[in-house]
């Protein structure tokens, strides 16, 4: 008699012993074996072929480097209960292809929410107060008190934010920023209801509007081909001069080049970016050429760590697992992202 196995393909760099001891908790609650196959590459579509014809639940990898397009979502056989993306991002995975298969994809959903807000009032706080000039002074043998108030240095407290995309990471960015008695506003696909705006003490504002009364202005919305470049050189010119920019949602949502030439040129005060067109970026991407030309210009460069620190990836493991062990049971998935 054939063992009865739930199975599992998981795409991605992390190895199979990983993938298996995030599994073996859940053993007696599943009373099946869950047989887990990992592909850390393409090379082997044969192979990768067998395992997606009887996948229970497809893992996709986190590093968002292999990509689950129409090739590999036209192996999926008809077992597949679930696509679990651990991650916020899936623009690697074709949604849409998922949704006429009747799969379901679903990302980690508020997992990494908090860390995205706080890596987000961190930046502010950095650039505002201009805290990586006054440190570099120091290690030079240099004292700028003075200098620096000349050059402008500020509190939060007082100020406007704006929030492009009110989702979970807006949200939770909301909801910390009412500590520092700011005003808040927001632009979003969908408006929010009155109650909500009402508990996060928000405001909505055409895009245009945002930009021009915000001095902070944080963008947290998915890649899609609606909101790819969304922030360029016309919206650079919108925003107040002095005005901070964030982006610690995706590289494809700005164009850096206009980014860069506003820094360079004045048009804005300061800005920090965590993600980026291709990572890592090369020597020649705008950004990190001003960085290097000029290290006294506000600023910061990261990479790709404001959702994916320690405390996150803890996170990210226990929702994403979940899911899984939720499907596998019969359940339906949480934090689906292609269902209507």
């Amino acid at each position: 008699m054939l063992e009865e196995v739930y199975n599992v393909v998981a795409f991605g760099p992390l190895p199979k012993a990983f993938y298996q001891s995030l599994f073996e908790p859940y053993a007696n609650m599943l009373k099946k074996r869950v047989n887990i196959e990992v592909f850390s590459d393409t090379s082997n579509l044969r192979k990768i072929e067998d395992s997606l014809k009887n996948a229970d639940v497809v893992i996709g990898d986190h590093t968002m480097k292999i990509k689950i397009d129409k090739t590999l979502c036209d192996m999926f056989g008809n077992k597949v209960k679930l696509l679990q993306q651990p991650s916020t991002g899936f623009d690697h995975i074709d949604i849409e292809e998922c949704k006429m298969k009747g799969i379901p994809v679903s990302n980690i959903g508020s997992a990494n929410s908090l860390s995205v807000a706080e890596y987000t009032i961190a930046a502010a706080l950095i650039l505002l107060k201009r805290l990586f000039l006054a440190t570099n002074s120091i290690r030079e043998g240099k004292w700028l008190q003075w200098e620096l108030m000349d050059i402008g240095t500020y509190d939060l407290f007082g100020k406007t934010w704006g929030i492009i995309g009110m989702g979970r990471q807006g949200k939770e960015l909301a909801k910390r920023l009412n500590a520092f008695n700011v005003n808040i506003l927001y632009y979003d696909k969908y408006k929010l209801n009155e109650k909500t705006e009402k508990d996060l003490n928000v405001s909505y504002k055409h895009m245009s509007q945002l930009l021009r009364d915000s001095d902070i202005i944080s963008i947290h919305v998915p890649l899609t081909n609606e909101t790819k470049n969304m922030i360029s050189q016309k919206e650079f010119r919108i925003m107040k001069p002095g005005s901070i920019f964030i982006n610690p949602a995706r590289g494809e949502l700005v164009d850096n080049n206009a980014l860069a030439n506003a820094l360079k040129n004045g048009i804005i005060g300061g800005a920090a970016v965590d993600v980026f067109p291709q990572e890592p970026p090369d020597s020649n991407d705008p950004l990190v050429s001003l960085l290097r030309s000029d290290p006294n210009v506000n600023l910061i460069l990261t990479p790709h760590i404001a959702g994916a620190n320690t405390d996150t990836r803890m996170r990210i493991i226990k929702v994403s697992v979940e899911n899984v062990i939720r499907v596998l049971m019969g359940q339906k998935p949480e934090n689906v992202v292609n269902s209507d």
